[in-house]
């Protein structure tokens, strides 16, 4: 391996919303790391997660597929382990992939490519395998109402994971750098998975109390509401009609603490990269797998397509080889980020991959993208929040300034973002908008097709009935889970 090869340090959090940070434009939250780290580097505006949800997102980013070209829809899929990962192709070309954190993979291929894992995931390693308890905070961390209820001043064990994640990080800095001091000046690739700032909506008491009459009720009001309309039946079903505006400022106060909380792990992480001199030739990269919408629209969490929980932060800092203090406005995917951490790596090249490297956007905003890209989100009953009758189809185009969202079975949302970047005109099957609509509509359905992704989901979920009666029949190793504590969750 050539000794100039950069260090690549790839920071991914869950469900952080784009605009919950400073650099980004919110006045209330502190997050001073991350608003320096954008300071020193390269901010997108216009980034997009291959599907609001966790884990295919996260397959995705880690294939640079989207979903529906690799099956991985719904929380309780398994990517396939002859798919090629972006680990893989770094580590294919002499770097040492390593990942301290989140993974979120279901099945037995809990590295896809990574050479080495520490501290792992708080949730089994198997569909069906061991369940994991949060004490008095269980159902505060799946999208139920409970999630805000029980939000406040407190702990729960996600942060306590994400310390354990910042220690173990910090130790393997430290570890890096005394072998520079010893010759070795192979070059790193890591990735660091934080949990943080994922519901329950608990966070540390003197940061909750900071924020508490600080953040306030939010900004914008439900305005879909129809019998065809899918997110009227996801309110119902989830509970969040019975939320109140009380329930609603707690929760979101504890959500701004939790970036704090976040924020504070980034920044040891940085300083102990430059203490142990790794800060020069190191891209640094911060992001996240998808957005959360804290109550905007009588909605949380994320499982939609409105730009707080399909977009996502990207933040990217290189010393001397990126500029500093630019944003970018162009249209990109988190599936184009795995393209680019390939590209930075000189690895392998992916094969039939749907993301393109930016790395030249990001050095120079001259440099244009397509400027289209597209989320999914799916569902079927496999889990205990999704006990759908038959799978849920939709995806999402952006394209320029127009976002058209297809529902199967449901009435579709076409907005111009440009006119109403709050998304709260539905411009779907009215006068005047029916040939951008049908021309979106066709570059939605060209290649993903509703009818063969339902056939293929409930094949799925027949062979899931018989991993999940498995696992809990033969009760599998957990090899990569870390040990939650019920007493670590507490509300005062």
């Amino acid at each position: 391996m050539k000794k100039d090869k950069p260090n690549i340090l790839f920071i991914l959090s869950d469900q952080h919303a784009f605009n919950i940070i400073g650099s980004y434009g919110d006045k209330i939250v502190r997050t001073p790391n991350l608003d320096e780290l954008a300071n020193n580097g390269v901010s997108f505006d216009n980034v997009y997660t291959p599907s609001p949800i966790c884990l295919p997102a996260r397959m995705s980013l880690l294939t640079g597929k989207y979903p529906f070209r690799q099956d991985c829809w719904t929380n309780s899929d398994s990517l396939a382990s002859d798919i090629p990962t972006m680990a893989h192709s770094l580590g294919a070309v002499g770097y040492h992939p390593t990942l301290i954190g989140r993974l979120h993979s279901i099945g037995p291929d809990q590295l896809h490519g990574f050479a080495s894992r520490k501290v792992f995931d708080h949730s089994s390693d198997w569909y069906g395998g061991s369940e994991y308890t949060l004490g008095i905070l269980d159902k505060a961390q799946r999208p139920f109402k409970e999630s805000i209820l029980n939000s406040g001043p407190g702990q729960m064990s996600y942060e306590v994971l994400d310390k354990e994640v910042t220690t173990e990080t910090i130790k393997y800095l430290k570890k890096i750098g005394s072998e520079r001091k010893d010759g070795n000046k192979k070059p790193f690739a890591l990735q660091v998975g934080f949990m943080l700032p994922h519901q329950p909506y608990v966070a540390n008491p003197e940061l909750f109390r900071y924020y508490k009459n600080k953040v306030g009720p939010p900004r914008l009001e439900k305005s879909f509401s129809n019998n065809k309309d899918w997110l009227d039946s996801w309110r119902e079903k989830t509970g969040l009609n019975e939320i109140k505006e009380e329930d609603e400022i707690r929760a979101r106060a504890a959500y701004y603490a939790l970036v704090e909380t976040l924020d504070g792990f980034i920044g040891k992480i940085i300083n102990s990269l430059k203490e142990n001199n790794l800060y020069d030739n190191t891209l640094i990269i911060y992001a996240s797998d998808h957005g959360e919408q804290i109550g905007e629209r009588d909605l949380w969490w994320k499982q939609t397509f409105y730009e707080e929980s399909v977009k996502i932060p990207l933040i990217m800092s290189w010393k001397d080889k990126l500029p500093r203090n630019e944003r970018r406005k162009q249209i990109l995917n988190l599936v184009d980020l795995t393209a680019t951490i390939v590209d930075v790596g000189e690895g392998m090249e992916l094969p039939n991959i749907d993301g393109k490297s930016f790395l030249n956007i990001a050095i120079n905003k001259k440099h244009k993208s397509k400027n289209e890209t597209f989320s999914e989100f799916c569902m079927d009953n496999s889990l205990s929040w999704s006990d759908t009758k038959e799978p849920h189809l939709s995806r999402m185009i952006r394209t320029d300034d127009w976002k058209f969202i297809y529902y199967h079975g449901y009435n579709n949302q076409l907005f111009n973002l440009k006119n109403d970047p709050d998304e709260m005109k539905n411009l779907s099957g009215l006068k005047g908008y029916s040939k951008i609509e049908t021309k979106l509509n066709e570059k939605i359905l060209k290649e993903w097709k509703p009818q063969k992704i339902k056939k293929t989901i409930e094949r799925k979920i027949n062979s899931k009935k018989i991993l999940k009666a498995w696992a809990q029949s033969v009760q599998p190793p957990d090899k990569y889970k870390w040990e939650t504590k019920a007493e670590d969750n507490w509300l005062e």
